[in-house]
């Protein structure tokens, strides 16, 4: 191998080994590592910076902007409540999520649809108090097994089938074709994460903190009428799965029902009284067809999206201190609405405009963002902050996000427009028609996946241009000796290995004119070292460098680098055994 190619091998492996160290973030590493082969002339500034400008990292970033206009709509929770419902243990949560998941990325890409579930995982996860480190990496895993099923389930089935199709008089495969060795990769995968995920996986879920040791908030929600939750118990509104939250009471027609059960049934206007923690008050926020009790809320001076959920602590000298919220006039005097009190961690059994302030109580404010500016140094208060991660949720534009997202699906689906021109109309849509605002959808995008996904292209390119990919493919495979069986199982270790260490396309690329020389020289059909440079390529389960979905979910899931190894690792090569046995049943020799 030539300097070039030693060197691009020693820049990867010192970016391997900074993201098993967990010290650095790994745009910063990656970065680094793309820097190193820029400045040493490995690679030219038009490929270090290919990856800014490849349409599946694109792609990726314009989803960002879809899934934003879903969770602002509430479409997420539709989905949550649709789709996956309320599991009884984590064992039976990952069977519920991974089986639509597998659905859909066998027959739609399988970035739009982590992309999408991501949210509404992390959403089910806190509802049901699971760990959401159990269901995250699931979620790429099964996505990228289900991508195996179909010629269109993923973008490298399609590269290695043009690859084919240019290479070959064969015409390439037929839509289900793979399917022989991509459903039992499926059951593989959904049967190993089943088992091994229990003892495999980190657990690393939010925990919640009694309601003793922390801030609690007593706070009053009205029950709309004429909405969907009208007539459904305690139980199906999920008013009873809120961690970290108490339902206290309800109040209907000056009539108290105490002790709530499950199974009572929702009226209009019954007014529900809650004590809980402050993540839970705003879950509240964002239930459809519940309010808040008070009346001042819908009397501010400003526009239902410009509000936020703000905390304030009343000083001693707060002109409001003494008297009740209503008697004090709290919405006139500040411009903003008391929806909730916390008092030495104890129940204040009022109506929210009958209680009396004292210094010392955290009140939960809905108020204009200049409130904070105003009041932050204000003697009134001696604390203001403002929760940052809550907005109003925009319920009445729900079904138009769904019906944006579902289009996009299917024209993607019906080969009407490609993945990238789908998700940027789609995300424009969403900003016409209001689901999401700019500011909103640019804060959503998680750059850190994204220059992670571009500086991961440009290794990918330093690996094949070097010639170190091809000089270590073919060391491996000559150690074969002649076997078409050994020969096929360096195949699949040397596709995973690159699709490893760069990208699954790049991987594919790379290895598919290495196995067709393989099969030529060995004298056998080249058809199962095709199928097994497409298979191999996908079963990126080692590293979350691999594969764009476990990019995706590895902030998402609180997940390190050594995570993938351990966890996707045995997996890996438990696809890649399978798969060895399979695939010389079904395309012979």
């Amino acid at each position: 191998m030539t300097w070039e190619a030693w060197f691009t091998l020693i820049v990867l492996g010192m970016c391997f080994f900074g993201l098993a160290l967990n010290r650095f973030a790994p745009d910063i590493i990656m970065v680094g590592g793309l820097t190193l082969l820029l400045v040493c002339g490995i690679l030219s500034p038009q490929e270090a910076l290919a990856g800014l400008a490849n349409e599946g990292m694109v792609t990726v970033g314009v989803l960002y902007v879809v899934v934003s206009g879903l969770k602002e709509t509430g479409g997420i929770a539709w989905i949550v409540h649709s789709l996956l419902g309320k599991p009884k243990s984590l064992t039976q949560a990952q069977v519920k999520l991974m089986t639509p998941v597998a659905a859909l990325s066998a027959f739609l890409n399988n970035t739009p649809v982590v992309a999408l579930f991501i949210p509404a995982v992390q959403d089910w996860a806190k509802k049901h108090r699971l760990p959401v480190s159990k269901l995250m990496m699931p979620l790429s895993f099964i996505s990228i097994a289900g991508g195996t099923c179909t010629l269109i389930g993923t973008s490298t089935n399609l590269v290695v089938n043009g690859l084919l199709i240019a290479k070959t008089d064969t015409g390439g495969l037929s839509m289900f074709e793979i399917a022989w060795v991509g459903l039992p990769v499926v059951m593989i995968v959904m049967l190993y994460i089943v088992f091994a995920s229990k003892w495999l996986l980190p657990e690393r879920s939010k925990i919640i903190t009694q309601l003793s040791q922390v801030r609690e908030y007593t706070v009053e929600m009205i029950v709309e009428p004429d909405t969907p939750i009208v007539g459904q118990t305690i139980e199906e509104v999920g008013l009873r799965h809120l961690p970290g939250l108490y339902l206290i009471e309800i109040d209907r027609n000056d009539r108290l029902i105490p002790a709530v059960s499950p199974t009572v049934k929702l009226q209009g206007n019954d007014r529900l009284v809650f004590a809980g923690i402050v993540d839970s008050i705003v879950d509240l926020q964002k239930i459809k067809g519940l309010k808040p009790a008070t009346d001042q809320v819908f009397k501010l001076d400003s526009t239902t999206q410009t509000r936020y959920l703000t905390e304030a602590v009343v000083s001693n000298i707060c002109p409001v201190v003494g008297k009740s919220i209503r008697e004090g006039r709290f919405r006139t005097l500040y411009n903003a609405a008391v929806i909730a009190v916390a008092r030495n961690g104890g129940h204040i059994k009022k109506k929210i405009g009958d209680i009396i302030l004292m210094p010392g109580d955290t009140l939960l404010l809905v108020a204009h963002p200049s409130f904070l500016a105003q009041q932050r140094n204000s003697r009134d208060f001696y604390l203001v902050s403002r929760l940052e991660e809550d907005r109003p949720v925009r319920h009445e534009r729900a079904m138009v996000a769904v019906l944006i997202m579902v289009a996009m699906v299917l024209i993607v689906a019906l080969d009407g427009l490609s993945m990238l021109k789908a998700a940027m109309l789609a995300a424009g849509l969403m900003i016409i028609t209001r689901c999401t605002t700019g500011r909103i959808a640019r804060r959503e995008v998680n750059w850190q996946v994204l220059v992670v996904i571009a500086a991961s292209f440009g290794m990918g390119i330093a690996l094949q241009n070097t010639g170190a990919a091809l000089s270590i493919s073919q060391s491996l495979i000559a150690l074969a000796a002649g076997s078409p069986w050994a020969a096929l199982g360096f195949v699949f270790l040397s596709t995973a290995l690159f699709s490893a260490m760069a990208t699954n396309n790049a991987a594919a690329v790379i290895m598919f004119p290495i196995a067709m020389a393989t099969a030529q020289s060995l004298n056998v059909s080249f058809l199962p070292f095709v199928l097994m440079v497409m298979v191999a390529a996908s079963a990126s389960f080692a590293t979350p460098i691999g594969y764009q979905t476990n990019l995706m979910v590895y902030g998402a899931g609180g997940y390190r680098f050594m995570d993938y190894v351990r966890f996707g690792l045995p997996l890996t090569l438990l696809v890649g055994a399978a798969s060895i046995f399979l695939v010389p049943i079904v395309w012979s020799f």
